[in-house]
């Protein structure tokens, strides 16, 4: 009995040992024959899982809403139809924010922030895992690789069913994310303010230029015709013609009256002395009526064929005076307008300031690394698999 006794806690340990040697042993004896499943496919995952699980640095964002509108912008009922139809084109303002946007992920953005905030700081703070933070270990502290980076955090995106623009920015802290959309969203209001004030320039730039236009064109107007009033010693050819024919008609009615006189003392004394008088008074009178008539019409000199080259002149300043006022109008219109904000930025919502971080989603990227590994490998098993069985046999 007491040997048995004595036996038993051996027995119990060599039953308790061995499954524990039997299971390591099985586990090392089918890694070693799954080689290539365990590296593609366990260490991939294990380093997942360390990593995400153990190094990775929490990252908090905020996100903040905006949209450009104009002053003058109403809203309209549209039909469903209309809606339907009305497929392509830009709204008011839609056309501002996709400025706005482009601005936000561009260097300009990055350089502008930087004054405003040390975005190197904000992405290279102690504690970050070094895969995380900036710089990434393979790549230097440079402005390029800065925007790369900011890329990665900073998100601007155009929310086509709201028309709303979101921007959202990702950091290892919670005031860091908020600092730099709150710094972002004024950096919007001023680029929007740029534009306003870009569009008010080049509009009144543009109206002074055609009033300048306007005034040469007078100018030029005005001395070519005085020019030609000197030349032809005519103030007004039309007015001045009329005034010839004016005296030409009063010549003609006592021509008239002194050729009746004639002819009534023709009859009654034919031998009166003053008959011969009167007819050369008559043939004096009818001389100067074809010399005003020659001054008035008829000759390469007269007054008439002057007259057309002076009407055109004429026009010219009427319809340059015209357009100077057109212009004038236009001018003071395009300052009236640069009075008035022609779009503005209105805040949506306000950058948040995140108390829980939202990122990394730790099992959603363990899932997702097992996942692409064990597809790669079952790939790689596939392709392997076909090349032995078409493989030629010795």
């Amino acid at each position: 009995m007491n040997k048995v006794f004595l036996n038993l806690p051996e027995a119990e340990t060599r039953v308790a040992v061995r499954p524990s040697k039997l299971r390591a042993g099985g586990v090392a004896r089918w890694l070693a024959g799954h080689k290539w499943f365990a590296a593609l496919v366990i260490l991939p995952t294990v380093l997942a899982i360390v990593y995400y699980g153990l190094i990775a640095s929490d990252q908090y964002v905020s996100e903040s809403r905006f949209i450009i509108k104009s002053p003058g912008q109403r809203s309209a009922q549209i039909s469903s139809l209309a809606s339907l139809i009305q497929t392509t084109g830009l709204t008011t303002g839609q056309e501002q924010t996709s400025e706005v946007l482009d601005y936000l992920r561009s260097r300009g953005a990055v350089d502008d922030l930087m004054r405003r905030t040390d975005l190197r700081a904000a992405y290279a703070r102690p504690g970050v895992d070094f895969l995380s933070r900036y710089p990434l270990p393979w790549k230097a502290d440079r402005r390029e690789n800065l925007y790369r980076f900011y890329q990665s955090m900073v998100d601007a995106n155009h929310d086509s069913d709201t028309q709303v623009a979101v921007v959202t920015v990702k950091a290892f802290n919670p005031q860091d994310a908020y600092q730099i959309n709150a710094s972002l969203l004024d950096l919007s209001e001023e680029f929007v303010n740029r534009l306003n004030d870009r569009a008010q320039r080049k509009a009144i730039a543009e109206a002074e230029r055609r009033v300048s236009e306007a005034e040469g064109r007078v100018r030029r107007a005005r001395i070519a015709l005085s020019a030609y009033r000197n030349a032809t010693q005519l103030i007004d050819p039309s007015k001045q013609a009329g005034g010839v024919l004016d005296v030409a008609n009063k010549l003609i009615s006592e021509r008239s009256a002194l050729q009746a006189q004639l002819e009534v003392m023709l009859r009654a004394a034919p031998a009166n002395p003053t008959i011969p008088a009167l007819r050369s008074r008559i043939a004096a009178i009818g001389h100067e009526i074809a010399s005003q008539n020659s001054r008035a019409v008829g000759t390469p000199t007269a007054i008439s064929s002057k007259l057309a080259r002076f009407e055109g002149l004429t026009v010219e300043q009427e319809f340059a005076t015209q357009n100077y006022t057109v212009a004038s109008a236009a001018l003071e219109q395009a300052r009236g307008e640069a009075q008035k904000q022609q779009f503005y930025l209105e805040r949506v919502a306000n950058p948040s300031k995140p108390d829980l971080s939202a990122l990394p989603h730790r099992l959603q990227q363990i899932a997702t690394i097992f996942g692409a590994a064990l597809f790669l490998y079952f790939v790689g098993w596939m392709l392997y698999v076909g090349i032995l069985e078409h493989a030629p046999e010795d």
